[in-house]
């Protein structure tokens, strides 16, 4: 298993907002996370990347105990992540956004990183110059997907990529995902539109306040009827 999680356990002050979550996910999965808003899905990616602490259990990474280490560290050893709502840097342009994922890369690398970046998002190139604050929310996520995608990781984190987006530009966004996975990136997706995520899921975990509940193969979790009933609308 690329990433193992057990027994993880995180607060925000004394309320936990998640308990005692174990999930796991092998190398080149695509495994989604699915759950109403505030069930803790957006804590667990924020404690898998170090931005929240743990305050029990352990997160294993490619065999190494990662559960202290910090986001720096996190980023090195292949874990980034494409944080809710975007979050890129308005003033800046979309080619300063890029480059601030390759932090951790040679300049050699990352002008590499940023024509690949270029070639997988075509209209990010044609608004390299331009402030990241001035473009859609489409690109906007495009762009947040490419800083992220600038560190070369093992693991891939995406936080509601869907989120305030056009159904046409839901379904390209979705289309890119499935292409990641084709290119052989580990994918731990969180995302609210659960009859999308599921149908291109390999595997996928639900969770209620604050603790995993369900889990299964996208289909298995399709064709549940809990599920559909609180998820899927059917």
């Amino acid at each position: 298993m690329l990433l193992e999680i057990r027994d993880l356990t995180s607060h925000y002050g004394r309320i936990p907002a998640i308990r005692g979550v174990a999930l796991e996910i092998a190398e080149g999965e695509l495994v989604t996370l699915i759950g109403s808003n505030g069930a803790g899905k957006t804590t667990l990616l924020r404690t898998i990347s170090g931005v929240q602490r743990a305050t029990r259990g352990r997160i294993r990474f490619a065999g190494r105990d990662i559960t202290t280490a910090s986001p720096n560290l996190r980023v090195r050893l292949g874990i980034a992540q494409a944080p809710e709502g975007r979050q890129v840097f308005g003033p800046l342009s979309v080619e300063e956004n890029l480059r601030l994922g390759a932090f951790t890369r040679a300049r050699k690398e990352a002008d590499e990183g940023l024509q690949r970046e270029f070639e997988r998002f075509p209209i990010l190139a044609e608004r390299r110059n331009q402030p990241a604050g001035m473009l859609s929310g489409g690109q906007q996520q495009m762009l947040a997907i490419g800083r992220a995608l600038m560190t070369r990781p093992r693991l891939l984190l995406l936080d509601e990529p869907s989120m305030g987006l056009a159904p046409l530009i839901v379904e390209e966004i979705f289309r890119t995902i499935q292409s990641f996975k084709r290119a052989g990136v580990t994918i731990l997706l969180v995302e609210q539109n659960a009859y999308a995520a599921l149908q291109i899921a390999d595997r996928s975990y639900v969770m209620e306040t604050g603790e995993i509940v369900l889990s299964g193969t996208g289909a298995e979790l399709l064709a549940d009827e809990n599920v559909k009933a609180a998820y899927l609308g059917f």
